[in-house]
């Protein structure tokens, strides 16, 4: 199966760091509110998944989602989650670090389609 969602290495170091400090983490995507449409971080049962959202992958232990209307937009895509210097305008955990989550995407290709991992 090909995972829609995968993770670099620097950002699971991050993901370590504050799993370490915060216990159980979850991902989710945001819809455009504060840093747009970034991977947002918070401690597990902290963030209240919708029924509108979905569960695209798992990165470094860690699930993901997404809002199913966010989710039509990205369906075509595999996300990357990578962190990058500076300190982003959301409530994600890595902030006070001074670096920020972001996603770098890439559409799957043809044969890919057909072998993706299912979201729930």
């Amino acid at each position: 199966m090909v995972p829609r969602v995968l993770i670099t290495e620097a950002a699971a170091a991050v993901i370590d760091r504050l799993r370490a400090e915060n216990g159980p983490l979850l991902f989710h995507q945001s819809g455009g509110c504060c840093d747009g449409s970034s991977p947002m971080c918070f401690p597990e049962g902290e963030f209240r998944i919708g029924g509108s959202d979905v569960r695209v992958g798992e990165i470094h232990g860690c699930p993901f989602y997404m809002n199913d209307f966010q989710f039509e937009y990205w369906k075509s895509t595999q996300l990357t989650i990578d962190v990058t210097p500076g300190r982003g305008s959301s409530f994600s955990l890595e902030i006070p670090l001074g670096v920020r989550f972001v996603v770098i995407s890439r559409l799957f290709t043809d044969a890919e389609v057909g072998d993706l991992e299912p979201v729930n």
